[in-house]
């Protein structure tokens, strides 16, 4: 139902393809391929960029706080800080004063290489945009802002 109320059964699909579920995932799918494509000459995953824009908005992020950003586990987040830090993107202090959390930072070579990723990603975001028409674009931001609380909630 569109009423915002639940269905009380869903229908089933004939074509699977035409789910919104479906066709969001495509549409993930189509990005994280077309970063990854991009990142990959700057040396980069598409969860490292996450974390480097993440700590060039807010520096002194703390693992989980990047985790919950970047979309992965505080695992994940982990592996990605280290190979990070091993690259020299990041620095992070070997102990903490305070609790666990061990803020991150970039360093010069991880600002020069995230400006050199940005413009690249920006031009996918764009490309992304452009396939929308701009009289329809702030609706669309804004349903899929309520897709996904309707779901996180």
């Amino acid at each position: 139902m569109r009423d915002g109320s639940p269905s009380s059964q869903a229908a089933p699909a004939d074509d699977v393809t035409e789910r919104l579920g479906y066709r969001l995932k495509r549409a993930a799918a189509a990005l994280r391929g077309a970063m990854d494509g991009a990142l990959r000459e700057h040396r980069l995953t598409v969860p490292q960029y996450a974390c480097l824009e993440l700590l060039d908005q807010r520096p002194g992020l703390s693992n989980a706080e990047l985790a919950r950003g970047a979309f992965v586990t505080r695992q994940s987040m982990n592996v990605v800080l280290r190979g990070l830090q091993d690259a020299g993107l990041i620095t992070r202090p070997a102990t903490t004063d305070r609790g666990r959390a061990l803020p991150a930072h970039l360093t010069e070579e991880g600002h020069r290489r995230l400006a050199a990723a940005r413009s690249v990603v920006y031009a996918i975001d764009q490309r992304m945009t452009d396939a929308v028409p701009e009289r329809r674009l702030a609706e669309l931001l804004a349903d899929l802002d309520h897709m996904a609380a309707a779901l996180e909630g």
